[in-house]
């Protein structure tokens, strides 16, 4: 089974962006938050995507793991 994440992050990141975040799918909030959304394979490739994150200077708001792929929560 994969976890399924929600990472916030402050500004809106260019779609561009989105193929640098495994897979995930990058959402722009009405309130000027990018929320990157998807499976994450286990805990090194979720520090993985926090650190490009981190590279890119955005400011990390929440990370939070909402559900499992392949579980009840799908």
């Amino acid at each position: 089974m994969t976890d399924i994440y929600h990472i916030h992050i402050k500004g809106h990141l260019d779609p561009a962006w989105a193929s640098d975040f495994d897979g995930m799918t990058l959402h722009h909030l009405d309130n000027g938050v990018t929320r990157l959304s998807g499976p994450v394979a286990d805990q090194a490739a979720l520090h993985g995507i926090l650190a490009r994150i981190r590279d890119l200077g955005a400011p990390l708001l929440s990370v939070q793991q909402v559900g499992t792929k392949g579980g009840d929560n799908e």
